[in-house]
């Protein structure tokens, strides 16, 4: 019965209405996430991104799915894991260097080491992170103790109550609580609002569904679609380390990835206003056009094949990629 209601709930959720903010709070909030998204791309880990593999995505997604949490949940459980998880690298690092220094040479033995000392916990930290980011949705269904422990159980994990709090408390702990970071979402939801009171007459509904989906599509294949960006760069299909390593901050970028969403999601439910939501995007962010194109089509490649993301170029009166996102040569 209790599942029944939680569905029913889900069935009711409007989602976000659009058009109700004033000018002066989206004109503030832009700036603010602007600022963060700089903030957070000038101090990155270089392991960002290392525990946003389509695997363990693919599986917060389904769990999420499982527990009728709201779709912000989902991309909030994946940041916090990953930030999480970055940490808990950092501080196994600093306090076994010199042991691992000692016993083993090279990078990759080092890694292994470190992968096999949280192995066992991973999956516990996983659902961790997933109960801290439904209790920051507080209207939405919040997933507490026991019924997490009952899906742990499932999986012959035998943890009790008081171990699955610790856990909540060590991911906390490792984040300094600050864990209510905002997600590609909350840049998607953002711009369209921006969109709207600039004048862009769009269907609000489905086109924001149509960006959660593509969004979904894009952690999913997350590997694949910015392989396709910095081959696009870079003009060579086989870039180097430091080429990659440079690409991180363009992987990272919640702005980018939010304009690009919403860009794609335009081009296939209203592909006669594509290229004057891509000029407000550019005016609103200053993310450059060919840039917000080169995202659209590393998408729509995978979404639909090469063939037809190069046919999207021709129709929208912009050559294929020739001016890049940046210069790593």
């Amino acid at each position: 019965m209790g599942s029944q209601v939680q569905a029913a709930a889900r069935c009711r959720d409007p989602g976000p209405v659009f058009g109700k903010i004033a000018p002066e709070i989206i004109e503030d909030t832009l700036i603010h996430l602007a600022t963060a998204n700089e903030q957070y791309l000038s101090e990155l880990p270089g392991q960002a991104g290392c525990f946003k593999e389509t695997q363990i995505v693919e599986f917060i997604f389904l769990l999420s799915e499982k527990w009728h949490l709201d779709q912000s949940t989902r991309y909030q459980a994946v940041e916090l894991l990953e930030r999480f998880m970055i940490k808990q690298v950092e501080q196994i690092c600093k306090s076994s260097r010199e042991n691992v220094i000692s016993r083993e040479q090279g990078q990759g033995s080092s890694w292994s080491s470190l992968k096999h000392q949280i192995y066992d916990t991973f999956v516990l930290r996983l659902v961790s992170c997933i109960q801290l980011a439904s209790k920051l949705s507080l209207h939405y269904n919040i997933v507490n103790s026991d019924t997490a422990l009952k899906f742990l159980q499932s999986l012959k994990y035998s943890y009790t109550k008081q171990e699955l709090l610790e856990s909540e408390l060590a991911v906390l702990k490792t984040l300094h609580f600050q864990i209510n970071v905002s997600t590609p979402l909350v840049y998607v939801e953002l711009l369209l609002e921006v969109l709207g009171h600039n004048g862009c007459l769009l269907p609000a509904k489905p086109l924001h569904q149509m960006c959660t989906q593509l969004l979904d599509f894009s952690y999913l294949t997350r590997d694949t679609i910015y392989d396709t960006l910095l081959k696009i760069a870079i003009e060579n299909s086989t870039p180097s380390k430091l080429q990659v390593v440079k690409f991180l901050t363009v992987k990272e970028d919640f702005m980018l990835l939010a304009v690009g969403i919403i860009s794609t999601s335009v081009f296939i439910l209203n592909p006669g206003q594509w290229k004057q939501v891509v000029e407000h995007l550019n005016c609103i962010t200053g993310i450059t056009s060919q840039s917000i194109l080169e995202f659209s089509y590393a998408v729509l490649k995978h979404i639909v094949g090469s063939s037809t993301a190069k046919q999207h170029s021709r129709n929208s009166g912009t050559k294929p990629p020739e001016k890049r996102i940046m210069h790593l040569k």
